[in-house]
């Protein structure tokens, strides 16, 4: 993994703690939490507060989250928002922590002026190694204190301020006065600046998880599903399950829900650009396995190796190469169907609040395509990475650092913003085909 760590493709983003100041909070509210206290003088958090060096002191990556269901959290910052959430068991856990400190922001900025923010998102449930609990999980709310209790604290003096207010007497209880002038010390004044948190509570109606070899649960759209990789189907209740290596049942379920959308919209450079693009990419990712890429990462040297080894090529790039001579005016438009191996390579998550699961799905379908991967679904690419020989490793290194890393927002934006109206030619369906194997633009 050394080269994407040096290469800005792992471990990116993350938050610096380094003041001896930072450092304490952070202990503080480890032991809240963990009962645990790190020797680290400096370190790297995630999001959620989670830090891989600690992780490899600890000898435990799963510190914060035990059981990984109820994810615990550290906030030192709100500049965490910007950083990514590592070792993701659910994917809804970054958009919820990111909407937390953006609707508490004032009050998170106060917070942390002074102590660190701990807490932990609480699903329905406490444990999911039964599958099925994870149909359980249909709210996250989120726990949120300092570890000296001050939100705490100001509640329960706003509750005292409320029965001053409102009581006769209230004027000459001596105990309720005392109560409310040494909340105030620690709190200060809750009427002026209320120390609350707005949106504690988020649906969980969608989302992927990696528990039971990974799935995506989507029930809020028409015909809702569970899409599983490895999984017992008679074990998730009364929901469909469908396997994610079941090409037209996965095709049939994004197009009877409006999922998905062509990557490409028409004829023209940009098209042209993401195909030959896409290309690459599965030249190296086949080229790489077989052993006949060049030791140096080269376009030329690529393009020499992909012509000289054409028949390693996987039938996907030769798919894609006739999309690319219609793109270019110089051939026909081919068919597509969910049986072709490009099939999901040449779709794209459309416009909504599903976009990003269904792009996680497609990277996970088509692993292949290692940018997609890399952007999409990172659990799953470093888990490939891993196990990929060294030349594939050097050369998928080197094609993010120079094609993603510098303008990660630009190549999100041209691949996955979906905001477009798609103008691609309609085709009539193949006479006796079923409707499962339509194509993405029928």
């Amino acid at each position: 993994m050394h080269r994407l760590i040096t290469s800005g493709l792992m471990f990116g983003g993350l938050f610096h703690v380094a003041a001896p100041a930072l450092v304490e909070r952070y202990n503080r509210a480890l032991d809240h939490l963990t009962g645990r206290r790190t020797e680290l003088e400096d370190f790297h958090v995630d999001l959620s507060g989670f830090s891989p060096e600690i992780g490899d002191e600890f000898e435990d990556m799963d510190y914060l989250n035990p059981g990984g269901c109820n994810r615990q959290f550290i906030l030192l910052s709100t500049r965490q928002a910007d950083a990514p959430l590592l070792e993701m068991k659910f994917s809804n856990s970054a958009d919820i922590l990111r909407e937390f400190i953006a609707a508490n922001e004032a009050q998170l900025f106060t917070l942390t002026a002074r102590d660190a923010v701990a807490g932990e998102l609480q699903n329905s449930v406490w444990s999911v190694a039964d599958p099925e609990r994870l149909l359980d999980i249909r709210r996250v709310t989120v726990e949120a204190d300092t570890t000296s209790g001050t939100v705490r604290d100001a509640e329960t003096l706003d509750a005292l301020i409320r029965r001053f207010r409102t009581e006769p007497d209230a004027w000459w209880d001596d105990v309720l006065v005392a109560k409310m002038i040494d909340l105030a010390r620690r709190t200060g004044d809750v009427t002026r600046a209320p120390v609350t948190f707005e949106n504690p509570s988020f649906e969980a109606q969608d989302f992927w998880t990696s528990h039971h070899g990974g799935l995506y649960v989507l029930r809020s759209v028409p015909k809702p599903a569970i899409l599983a990789r490895a999984m017992d189907r008679e074990i998730l209740g009364d929901l469909p399950v469908h396997a994610l290596s079941d090409r037209g049942a996965v095709a049939g379920f994004l197009r009877d829900n409006a999922l998905a959308q062509p990557i490409v919209e028409g004829r023209g450079p940009d098209a042209v650009d993401i195909l030959r693009e896409k290309m690459d990419i599965l030249a190296i990712d086949a080229l790489a396995q077989g052993g006949h890429l060049p030791e140096t990462p080269d376009p030329r040297a690529l393009r020499r190796a992909t012509t000289r080894h054409a028949d390693a090529l996987p039938p996907a790039f030769h798919s894609l190469a006739r999309v690319l001579s219609w793109a270019e005016g110089r051939g026909d438009w081919p068919r597509i169907d969910s049986d072709d191996p490009a099939y999901f390579h040449t779709l794209r998550g459309a416009p909504g609040p599903l976009r990003d699961k269904v792009n996680m799905m497609l990277a996970e379908i088509g692993p292949e395509d290692f940018r997609q991967l890399h952007i999409c679904h990172k659990s799953a690419f470093y888990a490939r990475y891993a196990a990929m020989p060294e030349m594939w490793k050097a050369w998928v290194a080197n094609n993010l650092a120079t094609g993603y890393a510098g303008q990660t927002a630009d190549v999100w934006r041209r691949l996955y913003a979906s905001d477009a109206v798609p103008r691609m030619p309609k085709v009539p369906l193949r006479e006796g085909w079923p409707i499962r194997r339509e194509g993405p633009w029928d």
